[in-house]
């Protein structure tokens, strides 16, 4: 969709509010190097920050580089994230990632998407949040919250997570991607919900198509 001055200049002002609204936005999983940061985000799919920091701190002092994560056995994780949704999985995705990186990359986690995106159980998202905290690349990783807001912000119709990234891409500088992703996120976790979104409390509902008629439902 080819997108306008004005509705460039929206987004611009959008952009603007929330930042106002959210001076403190940042990744919400804690980390302290790009591999925790990696492992994290992986663990994150279908579960909340939250819920993934409680269990990292263990994990992390199990595990403190890639080269013990190659020598674990996906059992040896899953002692520490069976809380998570898809622990089995993940686990096991972790320690193939681990072994790669030890294998190809000297122990270090990569930061080029095709790199990224080549280690089991890492999407084009988990690569996007990568290299965006990494400050590695440009990239606007999307996200429930992400897709969730660009639809009832008017900024895409689609519902494929990569066409929606490619609308944002084009509609927002690519220096301004990184910060965009992380607004939109916090904004979606606190105020334009799934469910529920409190759009009286909305600093951009004037600017939004569907928070001035009142019909933000679940998306």
């Amino acid at each position: 969709m080819k997108r306008g001055a004005g509705e460039a200049g929206r987004a611009k002002m959008i952009l603007s509010l929330l930042d106002r609204r959210y001076p403190q936005a940042r990744c919400s999983l804690a980390f302290s190097s790009p591999l925790e940061l990696l492992v994290a985000t992986i663990l994150s799919a279908q579960c909340t920050d939250e819920r993934v920091n409680m269990v990292t701190p263990a994990l992390f002092a199990a595990c403190p580089d890639a080269s013990a994560s190659a020598r674990a056995t996906p059992a040896d994780l899953e002692t520490h994230i069976r809380s998570l949704g898809l622990f089995r999985s993940k686990a096991r995705n972790i320690v193939s990632a681990m072994r790669r990186i030890e294998a190809e990359h000297g122990g270090r986690v990569p930061t080029t998407r095709p790199a990224l995106e080549a280690l089991p159980g890492v999407g084009r998202k988990t690569a996007g949040v990568v290299l965006v905290h990494l400050g590695a690349a440009h990239a606007f990783p999307v996200d429930t919250h992400v897709g969730r807001l660009a639809r009832r912000l008017g900024f895409s119709a689609e519902e494929r997570p990569d066409r929606v990234e490619q609308e944002l891409m084009r509609l927002f500088p690519e220096r301004d991607w990184g910060e965009a992703h992380q607004l939109l996120v916090w904004h979606g976790r606190r105020v334009c919900r799934a469910r529920a979104p409190d759009c009286p409390a909305c600093p951009v509902r004037d600017l939004c198509p569907t928070g001035r008629t009142g019909a933000a439902g679940p998306s």
